[in-house]
């Protein structure tokens, strides 16, 4: 493998090009109109323009994308997360045009792209599952019949879904006929696919991930958890690796669980398995993430493990170097996402021009992230606009490196997420441990930002008051000046 296209844009274009010029490997980045100047375009050895703005005029363009590799003479694609990353059709067409995809193979993209086919994949494998109908549904009188024999609240799920989308809680059986109706459309509307299905809800969980690597040789491992429980509209913007409430007996379970799933569908390269984790610590299956996840840092970070550079040796046909046992947790990680986002206005998109943009820098800290100083935050694509990492030695470490490392985080011209992820870090029920999904929903509310940042300034004005004050107290020593009456009166 000699030159990598990065089929992909910012942050992970950027994270996958490090990578692979550490390897020996050149790189070829694409690009919209929109994204001209970016820095992943200059960090590449080349780049070809894909087409305008819009994703589905560049980005998303399947056959442009490998016309660009094939005219760069790239050996490889690797897609990053977001875009054509969990195309089945993409991946199949990068194969066929004789060029090597770097992750899974179509099939286990297509079986895990679907949650019920997921569910029913790994059926055999005597994985525990939140209960519920195992089939698409669409009859509201059978809806009804299944909802009360395992029992409400309920969450109803689109098949094809992710991202909160096409997902709704039932309270009761008034209420089921509408939910699912609101559903089914907003299934349709954001996935082209209408299907969905029930299962019990869980009331207070906790979300827990798993990350797998396998190779092509049919060595499973996992990379221990990330605890990705503080969310806001059904996504994550914060995330730490190790959980600060799994045993090792749990872990060990549910890592064997994950890797049992990555059998399930032949899975080749670094894929993560989600799983929901109730409040007596029971684990249940949600979905696999066939790609490299956003928050795969606090993972690298706690392992020592490149799994960029993994992946790209798992797609070359190479062994893992490393067995289960040879893994270990060092120390704990934690990530926030700095998202262009108004947190005091219900996380509305902020668009603008970066006048200010001064990421921190020091021991313990990392930023990933694909803007500068001076660009333009675009309104076509994800509003992330880097992830943001400290490590410590343990968590109370990370914690504390985290919320120096957004304090030094100086960023003007639009709205970020920088002044939420403190509040995170902040809050008692994070600091314990003693938290959920629900985190937002129990604990933010706009005004207590605000209350936050009047106290911010109330000390700002108390420390230059003081300042102030030592400087009044302070003995001056006049300058000598010649004097114009002394000149007159001579």
């Amino acid at each position: 493998m000699k030159k990598i296209l990065i089929a992909n844009r910012g942050e992970i274009a950027i994270r996958v090009m490090k990578t692979a010029q550490k390897m020996g490997i050149k790189t070829v980045a694409v690009y919209s109109e929109a994204d001209r100047g970016a820095p992943h375009v200059r960090f590449a050895d080349e780049a070809v323009l894909l087409g305008p703005a819009p994703s589905s005029e560049s980005y998303l363009m399947m056959e442009k994308v490998i016309r660009a590799a094939k005219d760069t003479e790239a050996d490889a694609i690797h897609p990053g997360y977001g875009f054509l990353s969990e195309n089945a059709i993409f991946a199949d067409l990068v194969e066929k045009a004789g060029i090597t995809f770097v992750g899974p193979k179509p099939y286990a993209i297509k079986v895990m792209g679907n949650k019920l086919a997921a569910k029913e994949a790994v059926s055999d494998y005597d994985i525990p599952m939140v209960p519920g109908i195992e089939e698409a549904i669409t009859d509201v009188a059978l809806a009804k019949k299944v909802a009360k024999e395992i029992g409400f609240p309920i969450l109803i799920k689109a098949a094809a879904g992710g991202g909160g989308k096409g997902m709704r809680v039932v309270e009761n059986v008034e209420e089921l006929p509408e939910q699912m109706d609101r559903a089914i459309s907003e299934a349709k509307a954001s996935f082209g696919d209408g299907s969905v299905f029930i299962e019990k809800y869980v009331s207070s969980p906790r979300h827990i991930e798993i990350q797998v690597l396998a190779d092509t040789h049919g060595n499973i491992v996992h990379l221990f958890e990330r605890e990705c429980s503080v969310q806001r509209r059904h996504q994550k913007v914060v995330e730490e690796a190790p959980s600060a409430v799994l045993t090792p007996e749990i872990r060990k379970s549910m890592g064997e669980a994950a890797v049992k799933v990555a059998k399930a569908c032949d899975y080749v390269g670094a894929g993560t398995v989600e799983f929901l984790l109730d409040e007596h610590k029971n684990f249940y299956f949600l979905e696999m993430n066939t790609r490299l996840q956003v928050e795969h840092p606090v993972s690298e970070i706690i392992t020592g493990i490149d799994l960029v550079e993994q992946q790209i040796k798992v797609a070359r046909g190479e062994k893992l170097a490393f067995t289960q046992d040879d893994l270990s947790i060092r120390g704990h990680a934690i990530e926030v996402r700095v998202y262009a986002e108004d947190p005091l206005e219900n996380f509305m998109p902020s668009i603008g021009t970066l006048s200010t943009y001064q990421p921190p820098v020091g021991a313990g800290i990392r930023v990933d992230d694909g803007f500068e100083e001076g660009m333009e935050v675009p309104i076509y694509y994800d509003p992330m606009i880097s992830k943001l990492i400290s490590y410590g030695k343990n968590r109370e470490e990370a914690i504390q490196l985290m919320i120096k490392a957004i304090d030094n985080y100086h960023v003007e011209g639009i709205a970020t997420t920088l002044p939420f992820g403190k509040f995170v870090c902040e809050h008692e029920a994070f600091t314990s441990g003693n938290f959920d999904t629900h985190f937002v929903k129990n604990y933010y509310a706009p005004e207590m930002l605000e209350q936050q940042y009047e106290q911010e300034r109330k000390v700002a004005a108390m420390v230059g008051l003081q300042l102030y004050l030592e400087n009044q107290k302070t003995v001056k020593t006049p300058v000598a000046t010649s004097s114009n009456w002394e000149k007159r009166s001579k």
